[in-house]
């Protein structure tokens, strides 16, 4: 019997060393590795219909899946996700990573159920199970691991296979940190946060998240334009390629959709506008040729394209050039603008694309360096932008359609900077920027 209690006590104490090294392995000693976690504790969702909910690092679409609050959701803090028959969530941002760690139970009483992660590396577009299947049989969370080698930048997807209702929770993606601004800080388009909560569901067609190498926008299928686009600018992203002018529709366009073609544009009296300029990304050729996807074009009134638009795109580059960054999100509202063909125009191409009253951008300027998010202040300097989409706009000089960033959200509903505290963003989003500008 003695034997027998020190056998016990002995394999409860592999037990509980294996349960720590789990829970270890989503906090690692090494200061150069970083980990962000999704712990659903802002999200709200009651129902199993398909859905957006907001989480601590981007937006997610539940597909037979809520947020569970009750006594028999296991859950770390006060909320997880819950998922029940063939439910999946999937993240609608990307991230950097080189391993992901997942806490998994099974609700209530319910029978054991298998699930698998899945990942996309193209946005979306396809998609590669990682890993084995997951069987899940404790009603208390457990942790699994999975490695990405290499590491990548990617979206992920959990699957549920059957069995009985499965929460989730505490999703962590382990990257290493970078410290400096170079070919890794590329990536950050959506650092300061996603607008519109713009998601890769092609059932949400007007908010549908489109992300390139090069910037990220949300595409608005009923307009045939984006409703916004973003991009960080330093001087990382210059370089000497040349123009490359290969106006072409965007291949990643949902199949069934129509996709904007050039020609939609010819003898409207309309520029094919960049909202992401050319000569913000000449550090390549493939940088360049980017910019001229037809959805991140607009039809822009000659004149306010080569002239007011213009002189405030250099002015953004002259800022790089004296050692800063910026986030840039640039985008259009309204119905009806005045090109060179006179009057006012509401659709082009047939109606397939409508022409914006209004153009608009907002500039959030830093010196350059590293963890942004740490560095943004009530001080920091924000620059926005609201411009008519006409050909007397070149009347004005740029900086005198300065506006408040929130004034801008009033008008088109967006959200700037949500992964900025609160007061950050109310000190930043209601100042109009007064800097003198020769």
């Amino acid at each position: 019997m003695k034997y027998l209690v020190k056998y016990v006590f002995f394999f409860s104490l592999i037990v509980f060393a294996v349960a720590c090294k789990q829970t270890q392995s989503v906090s690692p000693s090494d200061p150069n590795v970083e980990i962000l976690t999704e712990d659903f504790e802002s999200a709200s969702k009651t129902s199993y219909t398909t859905s957006n909910v907001n989480g601590s690092l981007g937006t997610w679409t539940l597909e037979e899946a809520l947020i569970g609050t009750s006594e028999s959701d296991r859950k770390k803090g006060s909320r997880a996700v819950r998922i029940r028959d063939n439910g999946k969530i999937t993240a609608n941002f990307n991230i950097n990573v080189q391993k992901i760690s997942i806490e998994h139970a099974l609700y209530g009483t319910d029978n054991p159920a298998t699930w698998e992660l899945w990942i996309s590396t193209d946005n979306g577009r396809n998609w590669r199970k990682q890993g084995n299947t997951v069987q899940t049989g404790s009603t208390t969370l457990q942790v699994v691991a999975f490695d990405i080698r290499p590491a990548a930048n990617l979206q992920i997807e959990i699957r549920k296979i059957d069995g009985g209702r499965l929460n989730i929770d505490n999703i962590s993606f382990e990257s290493v940190k970078t410290t400096s601004r170079g070919v890794a800080g590329k990536d950050d388009h959506l650092a300061l946060g996603n607008p519109s909560n713009a998601t890769t569901n092609v059932n949400f067609p007007d908010n549908y998240l489109m992300s390139k190498p090069q910037y990220v926008l949300s595409y608005n299928r009923s307009r045939g334009t984006a409703n916004w686009v973003s991009w960080h600018l330093n001087k990382d992203w210059k370089g000497n390629a040349e123009r490359q002018d290969d106006f072409r529709p965007d291949p990643d366009i949902p199949s069934s959709w129509y996709a904007v073609r050039p020609s939609d544009y010819t003898n409207t009296g309309f520029d094919r506008g960049h909202l992401c300029p050319s000569d913000d990304r000449d550090a390549s050729k493939e940088d360049n040729s980017a910019t001229f996807l037809m959805t991140n074009i607009f039809p822009q009134a000659p004149q306010n394209n080569r002239q007011t638009w213009r002189l405030l795109e250099e002015y953004c580059r002259k800022l790089a050039e004296q050692g800063n960054e910026m986030y840039i999100i640039s985008g259009v509202y309204g119905r009806g603008g005045a090109g060179s063909n006179g009057g006012v125009t509401e659709t082009i191409a047939n109606g397939r694309v409508v022409v914006p009253s209004r153009i608009w951008k907002v500039i959030l300027v830093l010196p350059d360096g590293g963890d942004d998010l740490s560095r943004i202040n009530a001080n920091t300097r924000v620059i926005a932008v609201d411009v008519p989409n006409t050909e007397d706009s070149k009347d004005k000089k740029w900086f005198e359609f300065r506006v408040s960033a929130r004034e801008i959200e009033a008008k088109t509903g967006l959200d700037f900077f949500s992964r900025l505290p609160a007061a950050t963003q109310n000190a930043i989003e209601t100042r109009v920027d007064n800097v003198r500008i020769e």
